[in-house]
C-alpha cells in the first residue's frame, strides 16, 4: 500500500461516486479515519490529498474503530467513509476500507468500478471548487455516545479486562465500558504506531487469559487493531469465540423478541457445536461464505438483524451498519450482568466439536472443485465423520492458501482427517513443472 496507491484510489472512488448521482445537487462530504499504525499517518494525507484534489470535503475524525467511521459517515451526512487499516494483520500491512452514504460497506460491482479508473485521466478543479479539509473534535465523542445509548443493561457490578490490540480502540475501549458501568483494566492501550496487534489483541489471547487470573476479573475483552472484532474470556480464563458470543446474543434477543424471525446469520465456518445450540433454543441458522460481506447480504436481503463469525465479527444491524467490536462486548457483558449468569455458564450452552483448520500453501486454489480424486477423499471424508463431524475446503480470501477445515467428536480423529485431506490437496492442486 502506497501513497501514490492510496491517493490514486481516493480519486478514483470520487469519480466512481460522483457517477452514481451520489454527490448529484450539494458539495460531497467525506469521513476519514484510521487505525494508529504508523504508516496510516502517510496514507491518511494522501487519502486527503487525493478526495480534496477531486472537490471532496473532508472531514478527518483521526484515529478510531473502523466501525466508528462507518457510523460518523451516516451521522454526519457524509457521501463517502474512508478507513485506514489493515485490521487484525501485522503492524507493516494496511489498507482502505470505504463506506457509501449511510455507513454500508460499498458493493463488489462499485468496487469493481473503482479499480477500472485507476489513473485514468481527468479534468481537476480549481479555486473554490477543489475540497476542504475540517477536523471534527466530537467525533469520538459521538460515536461513545452511540455505543451507551444502546446498551441493554448496565455492567455494574462486572470488573473486566480489556485487550485493546494497541490499536484504535486504545483511546475508547476503557471510556466506554466504564461508561457502561464496569470496573476496567485496559491492556495493551499504549499505541505507538509500531505495536498493533503485536502479540496482543484478539488474535493473540494468553496475555488478556493472564491478566484475567491474575486480577479475578468476571471475564476479559479482546478488540483487535481496527476494533471491529470482540471475543471474550471467561473468569476461568476460558475462550468464548464468535460461535459462544454469537449463540448468547441470539438467544438473549429470542427471548426478547428483538430477533427477527427467529433466525441468526452465521458462516459455513461455524461450529457445529453452536448450530446444534441454536436447534436446541429454536433458532433458524442461515448459512453464508466466509467474510461479513457476505453476512451482511443475507441480513439485509432477509431483514435479519444478527449475524457474525467464529472470528468474533458480529454485526448487530440494529444499531451498526458493520461488524463493531465495541458494540459487540457491551451488548455480551450486558447479558451477563442482565441474568447474573457467569459468562462460563452461558457460553456452555455451545458445546463445541474440535475443530482442525490446516492451510495449504502453494497450490492452485482455482483447481478446488476440478479434481475427482480431491472431490473422491472429501466424500470419504464425510462418511467417516457422520453427523459427528464435517469437512470443508475453500480458497482463502486474503492469502494464497487453500484452507482445509475438519470437526469431529475428538481432536485426534480432526487432525487424522485433516492431514489426509492436506495431502490429498498438496498432491492433486501443487502446480507442476
Amino acid at each position: 500500500m502506497t501513497a501514490e496507491l492510496a491517493l490514486d484510489l481516493a480519486v478514483a472512488a470520487a469519480h466512481v461516486l460522483g457517477d452514481t448521482g451520489a454527490f448529484e445537487g450539494h458539495r460531497p462530504k467525506a469521513v476519514v479515519g484510521r487505525d494508529p499504525r504508523a504508516s496510516g499517518e502517510f496514507l491518511e494525507a494522501a487519502v486527503v490529498a487525493g478526495l480534496a484534489s477531486a472537490g471532496v470535503d473532508v472531514i478527518l475524525v483521526g484515529v478510531l474503530p473502523t466501525p466508528g467511521v462507518a457510523f460518523l459517515t451516516d451521522a454526519l451526512g457524509a457521501d463517502l467513509g474512508v478507513m485506514l487499516s489493515a485490521s487484525h494483520n501485522p503492524m507493516p500491512d494496511n489498507g482502505i476500507k470505504f463506506f457509501s452514504r449511510g455507513g454500508h460497506k460499498l458493493d463488489d460491482v462499485i468496487e469493481d468500478a473503482i479499480e477500472q479508473r485507476l489513473r485514468e485521466p481527468w479534468e481537476r478543479p480549481t479555486g473554490a471548487a477543489v475540497g476542504r479539509v475540517t477536523h471534527n473534535p466530537n467525533a469520538a465523542g459521538l460515536y461513545e455516545h452511540h455505543l451507551l445509548a444502546t446498551v441493554p443493561h448496565h455492567l455494574d457490578g462486572l470488573t473486566i479486562v480489556v485487550d485493546c490490540a494497541n490499536g484504535a480502540a486504545s483511546y475508547l475501549a476503557q471510556e466506554v465500558y466504564t461508561a457502561a458501568g464496569a470496573t476496567v483494566i485496559a491492556i495493551h492501550a499504549t499505541p505507538d504506531g509500531l505495536n498493533i496487534n503485536d502479540g496482543c489483541g484478539s488474535t493473540h489471547m494468553d496475555d488478556l487469559v493472564a491478566a484475567v487470573l491474575a486480577n479475578g476479573a468476571d471475564a476479559g475483552i479482546a478488540h483487535d487493531g481496527d476494533a471491529d472484532r470482540c471475543l471474550a474470556v471467561d473468569a476461568h480464563g476460558n475462550l468464548v469465540d464468535g460461535d459462544h458470543i454469537l449463540a448468547i446474543l441470539a438467544s438473549a434477543m429470542n427471548t426478547s423478541g428483538a430477533l427477527i424471525d427467529g433466525t441468526v446469520v452465521a458462516t459455513v465456518m461455524a461450529n457445529l457445536g453452536f448450530k446444534k445450540a441454536m436447534e436446541v433454543a429454536e433458532i433458524t441458522v442461515i448459512e453464508t461464505g466466509v467474510g461479513d460481506r457476505y453476512v451482511l447480504e443475507a441480513m439485509r436481503a432477509g431483514g435479519f438483524v444478527l449475524g457474525g463469525e467464529q472470528s468474533g465479527h458480529v454485526v448487530m444491524s440494529s444499531y451498526a451498519t458493520t461488524g463493531d467490536g465495541l458494540l459487540t462486548g457491551l451488548h455480551l457483558l450486558s447479558e451477563v450482568a442482565r441474568t447474573g449468569r457467569s459468562l462460563a455458564d452461558l457460553a456452555a450452552a455451545v458445546t463445541k466439536l474440535p475443530q482442525v483448520l490446516i492451510n495449504v500453501r502453494g497450490v492452485d486454489r482455482s483447481g478446488i472443485d476440478g479434481s475427482a480424486i480431491l472431490l473422491a477423499a472429501i466424500a470419504q471424508a464425510e462418511q467417516e465423520l457422520g453427523d459427528s463431524g464435517r469437512v470443508l475446503l475453500r480458497p482463502s480470501g486474503t492469502e494464497p492458501v487453500i484452507r482445509v477445515m475438519v470437526e469431529a467428536v475428538s481432536e485426534e480423529e480432526a487432525t487424522r482427517v485433516g492431514a489426509v485431506l492436506a495431502d490429498v490437496v498438496r498432491a492433486e492442486l501443487t502446480p507442476r513443472g
